[in-house]
């Protein structure tokens, strides 16, 4: 191989683990706006025959090294999927590499920015919506703690910021390949960015100044540890955990003479599955549960008044005379339990179940992928959850005020198409329960949270999240948690203890493109990315200035 050849791997192994620094662990977020650079001048450079295909394994390499940096978190618990979805992933990165290698310019850089640009969006987009979806990671959420930056996320989505992003990356190796600092391409570049601080000022102010409800909560964490599926404590440990740190922050919270004070919370949260008994659910509404259940909620109950909100595993069940009884061969459901006061119960099921996790598609058909699942987890493989349908928020009182709960249970809250669709007017939440415990002491969590945080910036609406081993946080509109965070004295958020927050939740959301077109903008700029790309090119298709 020629010095060059060599030049260009080096290159895309050095983007590669650049992307794979903007994230936790790591978190270097100002590498976001240098980290393709080196891929995008290896693409750039190639001439001759099957440029597009040369194209295709830098892409794929570069995607592979940076994939296997920023998921290496995956083998607690299976080193296969540490290396199976860092290779899946890299497809989208050599497919980018594939249409960017025959781009041809004409004139100004600003056509072929764009083009990379449009063409990298519409493949993140893409890898998260095809086979149910993988949007972690995307280039933009490099950003989540550049509060001015990110606030372009209410516009075009997370996936818009990843557009921006490698469209200024894009116009700096052109301005760097002309040797001129004095080219429109670095100027354009520079106003790209100002624009964009500009905007992320202007949207803080405006959800600064906004009339608000108050909602305070209480967020139970236990740290419960996990080998993979397998919690390593008994039923009896967890629910007496959650009981004594539930009633310890409750006592915390009344006042000198043993009544309610003002921070007594009207909402307490705890992860998902946070109970080990199950929620049987009749088709009419009417409820029961497992006795330990039942035990445990009623001693917190004791405590004073609240919306008691919970994971739990949720089972079909029927009537039978004045019992109810689990429904031989009902279907089970990863849901979250909403108590009132007074335990009027209402559920949401989740919708988007983790594949090899909740659910093994064509496992019936496939038999050997159950063994697969039970060789790299360690566990037996019960069943799949079934995916819940409604796209109705949990209206949850908070003081006289109802607030309508966008509810999300685990990675949910990553899946932005997802979350929209329950954006209703009047005051909301984004509420998440998870457990990112099988990940252990890994960036699984952090980077969990940093995903997470979009949400709320997209959609304009506060999010509170409640884990097991964290982050349990609150957010404001901006994405912000302003402190409140659940993190011991060494500022690690794998611990023990219990966050309250008081959050202030519009009463009228601010507007969010986002929250009107949802991806459709992506998908637009992305298309139109792609048919200039195909005007021409150094063996027609490319991408004409």
């Amino acid at each position: 191989m020629k010095g060059a050849g060599w030049l260009r791997i080096l290159a895309v192994v050095l983007s590669g683990l650049l992307v794979a620094g903007m994230f936790p662990p790591f978190d270097i977020g100002a590498l976001a706006w240098v980290a393709l650079m080196p891929l995008l001048w290896a693409l750039g450079s190639m001439a001759g025959v099957r440029v597009g295909w040369k194209g295709f394994g830098l892409g794929f390499l570069a995607g592979t090294v940076s994939g296997l940096v920023q998921f290496s978190w995956l083998a607690t618990v299976s080193s296969l999927a540490a290396l199976l979805l860092p290779l899946y992933l890299a497809i989208f990165w050599g497919l980018f590499g594939m249409v960017v290698a025959r781009m041809r310019v004409d004139g100004s850089g600003l056509g072929l920015a764009f083009c990379q640009a449009a063409v990298w969006a519409g493949l993140e987009w893409l890898r998260g919506w095809l086979f149910t979806g993988f949007s972690w990671n995307g280039l933009g959420v490099s950003l989540h703690e550049s509060l001015v930056m990110a606030q372009g996320a209410d516009l075009l989505g997370l996936t818009g910021l990843s557009l921006g992003l490698v469209f200024v990356q894009g116009l700096g190796v052109f301005a760097l390949r002309a040797r001129s600092w004095r080219r429109l391409e670095l100027g354009v570049g520079i106003g790209v960015v100002a624009l964009w601080f500009a905007y992320g000022k202007v949207r803080l102010g405006i959800e600064s100044g906004l009339d608000t409800v108050p909602l305070k909560a209480l967020l139970v964490q236990i740290n419960i540890p996990q080998d993979a599926g397998q919690v390593l404590w008994s039923d009896l440990e967890i629910h007496q955990a959650y009981e004594d740190e539930t009633l310890r922050a409750l006592e915390g919270l009344k006042s000198a003479d043993g009544g309610l004070s003002e921070k007594w919370p009207d909402w307490v949260i705890w992860p998902e599955c946070a109970l080990t008994g199950r929620i049987l659910r009749t088709p009419e509404g009417e409820w029961a549960t497992w006795q330990i259940n039942h035990d445990t909620i009623s001693q917190v109950r004791g405590a004073g008044p609240f919306s008691l909100i919970y994971g739990v595993n949720e089972l079909e069940a029927e009537k039978k005379g004045d019992r109810i009884f689990m429904k031989s061969k009902g279907r089970a459901y990863n849901s979250i339990a909403a108590m009132s006061p007074d335990d009027v119960l209402q559920t949401y099921r989740k919708q988007h179940l983790v594949i090899f996790g909740e659910t093994i598609p064509f496992v019936e058909a496939v038999p050997f992928l159950k063994k697969i699942y039970e060789q790299q987890s360690g566990m037996e493989f019960g069943g799949s959850f079934t995916p819940g349908d409604s796209l109705e928020p949990l209206p949850i009182r908070a003081g006289g005020v109802v607030i309508g709960a966008i509810p999300t249970v685990c990675f949910e809250d990553t899946v932005a198409r997802l979350t929209r669709k329950f954006v209703r007017a009047g005051p909301q939440v984004i509420l998440n329960v998870t457990n990112d415990g099988w990940f252990k002491e890994s960036a699984a969590a952090a980077q969990h949270f940093a995903n997470a945080k979009f949400r709320a910036i997209e959609l304009r609406r506060p999010m509170v999240r409640c884990a097991n081993t964290g982050v349990s946080a609150a957010l404001d509109s901006t994405g912000s948690a302003r402190g409140r965070i659940l993190t011991d004295d060494q500022g690690s958020h794998f611990t023990r203890g219990a966050l309250w927050v008081e959050m202030d939740v519009p009463r009228s959301a601010s507007f969010s493109l986002y929250a009107v077109v949802g991806d459709w903008g992506i998908i637009l700029i992305s298309l139109a990315g792609l048919i200039l790309a195909l005007r021409k090119s150094k063996t027609r298709l490319g991408c004409a200035a």
